[in-house]
C-alpha cells in the first residue's frame, strides 16, 4: 500500500505545476477549485493508505530518498493553486458570484506570492525533512520581515496570513505523509 500512496503522492506533482505555467497562456483543462480539491483529495488518500499500509503484515517500503523527494516535490507545487483556492474563498461574498481569478489576482495587495510561496513551501519541507523544525521558524521571520512594509494595509495582512497558514500547512502535511509512506 505504501508504493500506491507514493504513486498518489508523485500524482500531487504535475497535478499542482501547471498553476505555474498560466502567466505563459497555456491553460489546464480543469477548473482551478476542482484542481485544489483534487489535490487535497491525493495529499488525504496518500496519508490514509500510508498510515493503514504500515499496519499490514509484509508491507513494503519505499525507498527513503524517493520519499523525500516526491513529497518536498508536492509540497513546493502543490501548495500553491490550494492557496489560492482559499484566496477566492476568502473574497467570496454570500449572494454574489464566486470571483474569477484574474478578480482575485487583481485585488491581491501582495505581489510575487507565487514565487515567494515556492520557496517558502519547498524551505519549510527542507527544513521538517533534515530534523530541524527550528527552521520554519527562521523561514516565516525572513518572510514576514520581507513584507513588513506592505502588512500595513489590512488586505495585505489578510492575504499574508491566509497564505502563510495554508502553505505552511500543505508543506507539513506533505510531509507528514512522506514520513507516514517511508516508516
Amino acid at each position: 500500500m505504501n508504493w500506491i500512496a507514493w504513486a498518489l503522492l508523485l500524482a500531487v506533482i504535475p497535478l499542482g505545476a501547471p498553476r505555474y505555467f498560466a502567466a505563459s497562456g497555456w491553460r489546464w483543462p480543469l477548473s482551478q477549485t476542482l484542481s485544489s480539491a483534487l489535490l487535497v483529495a491525493l495529499l488525504s488518500v496518500a496519508g490514509i493508505l500510508a498510515a493503514v499500509g504500515n499496519h499490514l503484515p509484509g508491507s513494503s517500503t519505499v525507498p527513503g530518498e524517493l520519499v523525500v523527494i516526491a513529497s518536498v516535490a508536492a509540497a513546493t507545487l502543490g501548495g500553491g493553486p490550494v492557496t489560492e483556492a482559499v484566496f477566492r474563498l476568502a473574497a467570496f461574498k454570500r449572494g454574489s458570484e464566486e470571483p474569477s481569478t484574474a478578480e482575485v489576482a487583481e485585488s491581491a495587495p501582495l505581489r510575487g506570492g507565487m514565487w515567494i510561496g515556492l520557496l517558502e513551501r519547498a524551505a519549510i519541507a527542507s527544513t521538517l525533512w533534515v530534523g530541524w523544525p527550528e527552521g520554519l521558524a527562521i523561514v516565516l521571520a525572513v518572510k514576514g520581515l520581507g513584507r513588513f512594509s506592505e502588512l500595513k494595509q489590512h488586505a495585505a495582512a489578510e492575504q499574508f496570513i491566509l497564505g502563510t497558514f495554508v502553505s505552511v500547512l500543505w508543506a507539513c502535511a506533505a510531509v507528514g505523509v512522506g514520513l507516514l509512506i517511508g516508516s
